[in-house]
């Protein structure tokens, strides 16, 4: 990135930096709300049919606002590519809002019959399109905001920052929200506030955001360089390899998310862990990853971003049946250490190098558009892969 002769300030970089993450922010408190609300709500409102299939069909609608994505990364990426970083992100977080908040305004099948979970589907739709605007666009506008900076890599590792963060608010708010009122009236309506929590946060992220300026990288880029007709469908064309071979990076660690975050938990209360303790466990992991976030991304700028990347790869292969073995001891302490380990350390470590790895990867001209479909297709054969693979934790015990 060697588009600029002098840099923006630190104040600058902190000013694109915090309106890069509250997208993100909220794209982890829906990834994890939406999943639980999906698995133990949406089957029995939105869906007239036996309950193990409400309940598939209720998390196939989840998985939908997952498979979309890529075709949110395009869209944006283009826009990100020919109008500007800020201004992709921002079209982005108004879909993002409003889809949010129409998905807790949707009338149960009780009241509108067959539109209900119609309407559901297509709200999902469009808040994964927006979804899939968010890591690539966002990386991209700090990290080049950041590019004369020698910490470029911490800068941009807070859109990763968003994740533990996202978490934490995601968990925290469905605790806090099943605490104040009894299981009916959590699934007759409470599990709604959680969605219009979600859009308020848009709506806080949108004025940060237009108040922000685009990356001076691109700007500039911009004011010297005619702008690319189809930047989006041009990066696949030129770069097809580049895109598949960095999202590889993404699909590992998308595995060690399901590994040992959502089959671990769920692991977890088939050895005899009860009530809210896989989440609690869950909970101190994320917060510690925000740590382990903060040195990988300091430890990427003064070393590389690869060795990072790689160091975590190893713990990842490497810890996976002593995870286990932990879990299996029923101790609270083992298995808070095997997830801080295997979830906070891998996932953490790691992830203080992705941003700016994938921006790396891409030149300006098409970078944003690079960057999200790298990502974004990894979310889907990536993580899901495991998901499904490992779906019955009663396989690793015999």
């Amino acid at each position: 990135m060697n588009e600029a002769t002098a840099g923006p300030t630190q104040k600058q970089i902190y000013k694109v930096a915090l309106a890069s993450i509250v997208g993100s922010v909220i794209e982890q408190f829906d990834f994890l709300v939406t999943g639980v609300i999906a698995a133990t709500v949406w089957g029995g409102i939105f869906f007239k049919l036996p309950a193990i299939a409400a309940v598939a069909a209720a998390i196939g609608v989840y998985g939908l606002g997952i498979i979309i994505r890529p075709i949110g990364a395009y869209i944006f990426g283009n826009i990100a590519d020919r109008r500007g970083r800020r201004d992709a992100l921002v079209y982005a977080l108004v879909l993002m809002g409003v889809s949010t908040l129409l998905i807790g305004l949707t009338p149960t099948y009780d009241s509108i019959g067959i539109a209900a979970p119609i309407l559901l589907i297509i709200f999902r739709l469009a808040q994964g399109i927006s979804f899939g605007a968010e890591f690539g666009t966002a990386s991209t506008w700090v990290v080049e905001q950041a590019a004369r900076s020698k910490y470029r890599a911490f800068w941009g590792a807070w859109v990763g920052f968003a994740i533990p963060i996202g978490l934490l608010l995601g968990f925290g708010s469905v605790i806090v929200t099943k605490s104040l009122m009894t299981p009916e009236h959590f699934t007759a309506w409470g599990w709604r506030i959680l969605f219009v929590i979600g859009f308020l946060v848009a709506i806080v992220g949108l004025i940060i955001r237009t108040r922000t300026e685009d990356s001076f990288v691109f700007t500039q880029h911009k004011a010297q360089t005619a702008v690319l007709a189809h930047p989006a469908a041009q990066v696949w064309r030129e770069m097809p390899l580049t895109i598949l071979r960095t999202s590889l990076v993404n699909a590992m660690f998308g595995g060690a998310f399901f590994l040992y975050f959502v089959f671990g938990t769920a692991y977890m209360k088939t050895v005899g862990f009860t009530g809210s303790t896989p989440e609690i466990i869950g909970l101190i992991a994320a917060a510690f990853m925000l740590v382990f976030m903060i040195i990988g991304s300091l430890l990427a700028d003064i070393i590389n971003r690869r060795t990072i990347l790689l160091i975590a790869a190893i713990v990842f292969l490497v810890f996976a049946i002593p995870y286990f073995y932990l879990i299996n001891t029923g101790s609270f302490l083992l298995a808070t250490i095997a997830e801080i380990i295997g979830f906070g350390f891998v996932f953490g470590f790691g992830y203080g190098a992705i941003p700016t790895f994938y921006t790396e990867s891409f030149p300006t001209r098409y970078r944003a558009s690079g960057a999200n479909a790298a990502y974004q297709i990894a979310q889907i054969y990536g993580g899901g892969l495991i998901d499904y693979r490992w779906r019955d934790p009663a396989r690793l015990r015999n």
